[in-house]
């Protein structure tokens, strides 16, 4: 199953291992069963430490297998056969069982170590979805450091009747002790806030013994990592509080047009912005939602937590989400066919057929994009005319793949498992509910700021955007702000990260020559800090 490649990458992981892995499989006479032995042994034979022993007389789900120490009890298990993006989970699974360090915060192993109770945790998966390794290796590692928790994690597309008795409409979905948990990407902090009914508490009280920053970067996408990286390097005392760091792209399926970078996945550029913003000495201060903001000499960022942060200059960049049409089937197709970016992902759906939804200036430019890609474009519009600007509809009437359908409210968007196959909406001059055959739906009906905790607080615009000046300020002295938040058209990544460095460089310039005090001088990188050792 594994290709040359895979197996030599793979052997070198697991020269890591330090101690034996015991991989016990529950299996059946069924193809799935042989295929996942087949895959198993072939594991087994490019290390020693791992021994494979088959099971067919247990009640465990078929196919199956725990992963643990020879002895042990087994707190991980996989349901089916993790290849696609679940083959990373598989890997951390045999590397941490087999005594590679699990890189968490000492105190949140011990936070999970501490947890009261026995939670059996079930998450079902899609091999397709990018969001689900993140749960999945969560459960996993807290499985691992406390013996009273348990973790299966199911493929929906192999045990397609439980997905059916469960009602389980969207993935990542978890159970705990039975009941429906969570749904959608969660990692270890956010799972531990649920379990731990302390945890807010605790973490506020962690957070009200932070010093004040001389810059705070509010959020955690790319805008937030460039203005932290420059901020850094500045040598100023930097801090980034994010609700999730990596922001909206980590629901971005593709990313072909970021300079430099030919292609790469939405999940792994937001490893790589977190990578690249830890290399500095920033305080990353994660699972943190802003609630408040309290402008003065020193500026105040209250928490959802109840904690106060606080800081001489702030940098807010705290993103955009797109708005969605709530019909059933938008979320559970999001990324699968249910798309919102055309420049980035429209290039995906070459040769294919796809609706707009959306008449203003977005939507049209949207089709008239895609017209050039894909092989029909349905654009559906719920007044009765489209409302982009003239010259934009012009261009549009002229492109032979493109339908325009005016007084049409979309309904639901339909799917077969892992992509979007149709599209049904009420066609509002006669009634008459209409279905449309297709591979994409590209939702335009305009972006929604993060901005509701900042009314009343600071300027927006009427679309509820920052409004900044052409070095990032606000209305606010010392309060920047950065990215799709912001006024800035054109919401795109590059743009976010250079919004973000001209946020940083306008809210240090700020501070060196505003009556705040000096910066509190701190090594600009480990290099330098090593060289004054």
């Amino acid at each position: 199953m594994l290709d040359a490649n895979l197996k030599t990458q793979l052997k070198t992981y697991l020269d890591k291992v330090t101690r034996p892995i015991e991989i016990v499989a529950s299996v059946d006479d069924s193809a799935k069963s042989q295929e996942l032995l087949a895959l198993l042994r072939e594991i087994a034979t490019l290390t020693e430490r791992v021994a494979v022993i088959e099971r067919r007389d247990d009640d465990e789900r078929k196919p199956s297998f725990s992963i643990c120490e020879p002895g042990k009890a087994a707190g991980i298990r996989f349901a089916g056969i993790p290849m696609g993006h679940e083959f990373t989970s598989l890997v951390l699974a045999l590397l941490q069982v087999g005594g590679h360090p699990i890189k968490l915060e000492q105190a949140v192993i011990d936070q999970i170590r501490e947890l009261d109770g026995d939670y059996t945790f079930e998450t079902y998966f899609s091999l397709s979805c990018q969001n689900c390794p993140e749960v999945v290796q969560a459960l996993n590692v807290m499985a691992l450091i406390n013996p009273r928790i348990r973790h299966i994690a199911i493929d929906g597309a192999l045990f397609q009747d439980e997905v059916e008795s469960r009602q389980i409409m969207a993935v990542p979905t978890m159970f705990l002790n039975g009941e429906v948990f969570g749904q959608g990407r969660s990692g270890v902090k956010e799972i531990l806030a649920k379990l731990d009914g302390n945890a807010g508490a605790k973490a506020a009280k962690a957070l009200e013994t932070k010093p004040v920053f001389d810059m705070l970067i509010v959020g955690g996408g790319p805008a937030g990592a460039a203005a932290a990286i420059y901020a850094a390097r500045k040598g100023i005392a930097t801090g980034v509080a994010a609700e999730r760091f990596g922001g909206q792209v980590l629901d971005t399926l593709a990313i072909e047009n970021f300079v430099s970078v030919r292609e790469t996945e939405g999940p792994k550029f937001a490893v790589a912005l977190e990578e690249h913003v830890k290399h500095y000495e920033v305080d990353i201060m994660d699972a943190q939602r802003a609630q408040a903001l309290v402008p003065g000499e020193i500026n105040e960022i209250h928490l959802a937590n109840g904690a106060v942060l606080k800081a001489r200059t702030v940098v807010l960049a705290t993103g955009a989400r797109w708005r969605e049409i709530g019909v059933p089937g938008e979320r559970e197709y999001r990324n699968r066919g249910v798309a919102y970016c055309p420049h980035c992902d429209g290039p995906l759906f070459k040769g294919k057929r796809v609706a707009v939804i959306g008449g203003g200036n977005s939507g049209v430019e949207a089709a008239i994009d895609l017209a050039g890609i894909v092989r029909e474009v349905t654009l559906l519009e719920y007044g009765e005319t489209l409302r982009a600007d003239e010259v934009l509809q012009r261009k549009l009437r002229s492109l032979s793949n493109v339908t325009v359908v005016t007084r049409a409210q979309t309904t639901q968007i339909e799917g077969a498992g892992k992509k979007v196959t149709a599209l049904s909406y009420n066609d509002l001059r006669s009634t008459e509910t209409r279905r449309i055959e297709l591979e994409g739906v590209f939702v335009q009906i305009g972006l929604v700021p993060n901005t509701e905790w900042l009314k009343g607080t600071i300027e927006l615009s009427s679309h509820g955007e920052i409004v900044v000046d052409a070095k990032g300020a606000t209305s606010l002295p010392g309060v920047f702000a950065a990215g799709d938040v912001t006024t800035t058209p054109f919401k795109q990544i590059v743009i976010a990260v250079g919004e973000g460095a001209k946020a940083s460089l306008g809210a240090f310039d700020y501070l060196i020559r505003s009556g705040t005090g000096q910066p509190i001088s701190v090594p600009a990188n480990r290099e330098a800090e090593a060289a004054l050792a």
